[in-house]
């Protein structure tokens, strides 16, 4: 797999911004400061918005905007009620994200969950040609994928050449990635359509990220682990990360090594 090459930027572009989602009044507050604080510790030149719903208390936003974060109010965005079982039961609430396409008076963003830490500056992927939604590749490895096809015959993207996908299931899938960091363009034509087609989209395990792989499958170019290191990378495909150059770390490992 060829990743796409990202280059140092020749000149600053103004209307780029860094997003992330908050819910809630517990402590994922604390993973959203981290998160501000690593992108300044790293020099980016840009802004960070946090997409909150309602629920956020006052002294959250207030401890936001502390950090120099630009907090933006959104609504809840809800799927079509069916029996599936998420992943993870907070899942359903990611459906919030999609409004994060209605952002636009920035020309390009990218969106980074709150438990990510940025450790080293990337604001050379802003930069990146315009019209594709850039992600990293996920690892179908760990148990939260034990009822799919790819973890029964032991089959990832990260290592395909290991476990080749049997020729009587027909074509391998697409590749998939992992929706917890991507670079993306607002735009409200993409923001209504999102909406409307999660409508009549049926639920399914891994929530808004299914979605957004099934709607932007056509125009995604994978970058590399480096940009979005989920932690069980590093006891499932080792091989693939060059821990020297890792810019980016996801903290959302759910499952232990065995």
């Amino acid at each position: 797999m060829s990743f796409v090459e990202i280059t140092e930027p020749i000149m600053n572009v103004p209307k780029r911004a860094y997003v992330t989602f908050l819910a809630g009044n517990g402590d994922y507050v604390k993973g959203v400061v981290g998160l501000a604080k690593g992108l300044r510790k790293a020099k980016s030149e840009y802004p960070l918005v946090v997409a909150i719903l309602p629920d956020v208390p006052e002294d959250h936003r207030q401890i936001l905007e502390s950090q120099g974060c630009i907090v933006r109010e959104i609504e809840p965005v809800y799927p079509p009620e069916n029996q599936t079982e998420f992943a993870m039961a907070y899942y359903v609430i990611n459906y919030s994200k999609l409004r994060i396409w209605e952002f636009v008076e920035y020309e390009k963003m990218i969106y980074l969950d709150g438990d990510i830490q940025v450790f080293d500056n990337i604001d050379h992927l802003f930069d990146a040609p315009d019209g594709y939604f850039y992600a990293v590749m996920d690892c179908f490895c760990e148990k939260t994928w034990s009822n799919s096809p790819q973890f029964t015959i032991g089959y990832c993207q990260q290592c395909p050449e290991k476990v080749q996908w049997p020729v009587e299931m027909g074509s391998p899938p697409p590749l998939y990635f992992n929706a917890g960091m991507f670079v993306y363009e607002p735009n409200l034509l993409t923001y209504h359509d999102l909406l409307e087609t999660v409508k009549v989209t049926p639920p399914t395990i891994f929530a808004e990220q299914d979605f957004l792989n099934m709607y932007f499958k056509d125009i995604y170019k994978p970058i590399p682990p480096t940009y979005n290191l989920v932690v069980a990378m590093l006891w499932r495909h080792l091989e693939n990360v060059d821990v020297d150059k890792v810019k980016v770390v996801h903290y959302c490992a759910a499952v232990s090594i065995s």
